[in-house]
């Protein structure tokens, strides 16, 4: 019985936090996830780092992201941030920017477009993303964890 009882507040107190409406200016995030590119057919992991200031009393963000994949090719990615929120937890951004490969010591041109669908609670956002990412070599499709900490 008191497990019952404990499971049903700490689920309470886990909603009701999930529910506050306030919106940081500021988020610190990484996202982790298997990493699809399209033209090699190869699979390897990503992680990605990013901050967003929002601006003022706007649906609309900037910021600057890196992303790194764990390939053979050393794949690393630089890029700005713009993101838009349409509705209160989903965000769609565009990072253009450029990709960086230790292999062959070249700079590309790159663009990578972001959803993620965020879940708060308190000051940490948690939720799944989907990215699509392209550059001059190949192009990859993630799928995976966004991890936020709002201020």
């Amino acid at each position: 019985m008191r497990l019952i009882f404990l499971l049903s507040f700490l689920s309470c107190v886990l909603i009701s936090f999930s529910q506050i409406d306030e919106h940081h200016k500021n988020e610190f995030g990484m996202a982790n996830s298997p990493v699809y590119f399209l033209k090699s057919k190869e699979i390897s992991y990503g992680i990605h780092f990013h901050y967003t200031r929002h601006l003022n009393h706007s649906k609309f963000g900037i910021g600057l992201a890196y992303e790194r994949i764990f390939d053979k090719h050393k794949h690393n990615t630089f890029g700005a941030v713009i993101a838009y929120s349409p509705l209160d937890k989903l965000t769609i951004s565009a990072s253009p920017g450029f990709t960086y490969e230790g292999l062959t010591k070249e700079f590309m041109p790159a663009l990578h477009l972001e959803t993620t669908y965020e879940f708060e609670l308190g000051h940490i956002h948690i939720g799944p993303l989907l990215e699509f990412a392209l550059d001059s070599e190949d192009q990859h499709i993630s799928l995976g964890l966004h991890l936020g900490y709002g201020f």
